[in-house]
């Protein structure tokens, strides 16, 4: 049976940043932060405005081009590429925001905007702004954050605010980091050196200024990275991460099963028909998946870019193209990870760090079938 190589995810990486990121990706899995040297790179590539509007100082780079450099991230450290697009999604906020307060943030040195999207706070009204009071999970890249973001439930005099519906009314804030509490609580399996951590705000008051609305209509940067609708890129980041660190499990899943025999045929896995054909398999769905992925945010990009803003059929092929590639990929590194010896269930192992920074980065809410 031919060799189906899967196509290299490194292409928007050179070889030189490739090597240093994986070089320091033992290290900061084992210290559950990223090392010294790779968020030295996030800031020295400029990846973490990728997204950023370019009049507040961002590269605002097209979205397939970012989307693609996330993916070859995530294919070399699972940790440091779920930081980088999920800090420089944050950063996407900055073109909803007024123009010079966004000017104020990109231009911090150093600059890292981290956050969740939980309306787990409160905003009370207050002269002309809000007080903040509230606890929010999972603020990827907590330690190197300058300011976080946040959702909030806004009230007047204590009372919820509601919207014409009858529901609780919702506002985005950006908040400086020296007016939150981080909270140390990431222990999880995987994705250890991304340090999702918690963190709360206590009672502090932020000008109007601070708020945003995530629309279109509401973008205050010009370009068609604001009028791409937010879920749309939300779905294509996080499923070509998960792509990535699924990538490089296969790599290492196909040089363990090189390697180890067949206990019954005593001969190396690979030189076992069904064995091989199951790797083939894998190999021809998942470069399926991708490519079709590709196709899909591609055309909407292109949809978008030409002023023609996505419809709701569009926005559907975009949801359903994500997470069919995050199916196969689930099916791929579920399906081989019997066949890679218990190397792969040491804790020390590349293929163990990534099969555990897999199966965290998978349970994100966003990717349930």
């Amino acid at each position: 049976m031919p060799h189906l190589a899967i196509a290299p995810l490194i292409a928007p990486l050179s070889a030189r940043d490739a090597r240093r990121i994986a070089r320091h990706a033992p290290a900061a899995d084992a210290a559950r932060s990223l090392h010294p040297a790779q968020q030295a790179l996030l800031h020295r590539r400029g990846w973490l405005t990728l997204l950023a509007p370019r009049s507040a100082g961002g590269a605002e780079l097209p979205l397939p081009q970012v989307v693609r450099l996330e993916e070859a991230v995530a294919a070399i450290d699972g940790s440091m590429g779920w930081v980088l697009t999920l800090c420089a999604g944050a950063g996407w906020f900055a073109g909803f925001l007024a123009p010079g307060m966004a000017r104020a943030i990109i231009g911090t040195p150093r600059v890292c905007l981290g956050g969740s999207g939980a309306a787990t706070g409160y905003a009370e009204e207050e002269g002309d702004g809000y007080r903040i009071t509230g606890s929010w999970d999972y603020a990827s890249g907590a330690p190197m954050a300058t300011h976080f973001t946040l959702n909030a439930r806004l009230q007047r005099d204590g009372q919820p605010l509601l919207d014409a519906e009858g529901k609780p009314r919702i506002r985005a804030f950006l908040v400086p980091a020296a007016q939150v509490h981080l909270v140390p609580s990431w222990n999880s399996i995987g994705m250890r050196a991304s340090a999702s951590h918690s963190y709360h705000i206590e009672g502090q008051w932020l000008s109007q200024e601070h708020g945003f609305t995530l629309s279109p209509a509401a973008a205050t940067a010009d370009g068609p990275l604001y009028r791409y609708p937010f879920y749309s890129l939300a779905y294509v980041t996080l499923a070509a991460n998960v792509a990535g660190m699924a990538s490089h499990f296969m790599q290492l899943a196909e040089e363990c099963m090189r390697h180890r025999r067949h206990a019954r045929a005593g001969v190396p896995l690979l030189d076992v028909p069904e064995v091989a054909a199951m790797l083939q398999g894998k190999k021809e769905a998942y470069t399926a998946a991708r490519t079709r992925f590709y196709a899909v945010l591609d055309d909407s990009w292109a949809q978008v870019a030409g002023g023609v803003a996505l419809d709701d059929d569009a926005m559907q092929a975009v949801q359903a193209s994500s997470l069919a590639l995050v199916a196969v990929c689930r099916a791929a590194v579920d399906g081989l990870y019997p066949y890679c010896g218990l190397y792969a269930a040491r804790e020390d192992s590349t293929i163990n760090r990534v099969w555990r920074d897999f199966h965290t980065a998978s349970q994100h809410s966003l990717l349930l079938p």
